[in-house]
């Protein structure tokens, strides 16, 4: 009887890069892989609260903004492009893409989101668990005022995956919210 591990080891498909860090994958189980998924987007988290309070320690919270919505606006369509071209969906796919595609993103590993009032035309999307809000509620700090970066993240990654999609804020910080999720945003095709 084959182990886990025998079941997964394969060769890499022709035309797929195969340096040592690629070729380590195709020896790792289902649970190793689902593991190491998870830990690279706990680094790139962390990566980029790093980077955050870089800027912000040399150069202020308001220039520490500017520069985070200005990464944020590049990034998203970037994620949102490759999580299209992985899963085979076209731009143009309305709400139902949105909605698998929000279901990709790096923070999908690390946060518990929800689409709720999903209907081909309308979606609103919460994030029930945020893993830098709750961070900071443990350590007794105020929620990080994230709107402004959301707005931008959050628009541009629906316009990438349909131009047609509007993005509303329902709540995000600093704006209060209920205790059932830090941020909610609303999503309609008109």
């Amino acid at each position: 009887m084959q182990t886990q591990k025998q079941a997964c080891e394969t060769t890499p498909p022709r035309g797929v890069h195969t340096d040592e860090g690629v070729r380590l994958l195709y020896d790792m189980s289902k649970e190793q892989l689902i593991g190491l998924l998870i830990d690279d987007a706990k680094n790139w988290l962390a990566h980029d609260g790093l980077w955050f309070q870089a800027i912000e320690a040399t150069h202020g919270m308001e220039t520490a903004m500017d520069a985070d919505r200005e990464a944020w606006r590049h990034f998203t369509v970037i994620e949102a492009k490759r999580i299209m071209a992985r899963l085979g969906i076209e731009p143009g796919g309305g709400i139902p893409a949105l909605v698998e595609c929000l279901k990709h993103r790096l923070y999908a590993r690390l946060n518990l989101q929800e689409s709720i009032e999903l209907t081909d035309n309308r979606v609103v999307f919460r994030m029930v668990d945020c893993r830098v809000q709750s961070a900071r509620k443990r350590k007794g700090l105020p929620d990080f005022p994230c709107k402004s970066v959301g707005i931008v993240e959050y628009s541009e990654f629906a316009k990438a995956i349909d131009p047609r999609i509007e993005t509303r804020c329902i709540a995000c910080p600093p704006d209060e919210h209920p205790e059932y999720y830090y941020c909610a945003w609303e999503f309609t095709l008109p």
